[in-house]
């Protein structure tokens, strides 16, 4: 299964929201650009492991969580 940035841009987004944070928020806690995220989110930038780890440590789980519900969404939702 190839990597989907839109995939783990729309969890990152939906993680964030479920919290009731802004980018600016999530941004902070995180160390990166309000910029990148929005970036990151929107799918046009795939984000390295470094900047994955500290915005799944932001949102108070594990990287593993995040990739697995990347894994999770990319299997029932295939790009066409």
């Amino acid at each position: 299964m190839p990597y989907n940035s839109h995939t783990t841009g729309r969890i990152i987004r939906n993680l964030r929201r479920q919290k009731g944070w802004s980018q600016e928020v999530l941004s902070g806690l995180a160390g990166i650009a309000r910029s990148h995220l929005s970036e990151i989110e929107n799918g046009q930038k795939v984000a390295n492991v470094d900047t994955l780890w500290r915005i799944a440590e932001a949102l108070g789980i594990r990287l593993s969580e995040l990739i697995r519900q990347v894994e999770d969404q990319s299997h029932s939702c295939p790009t066409v």
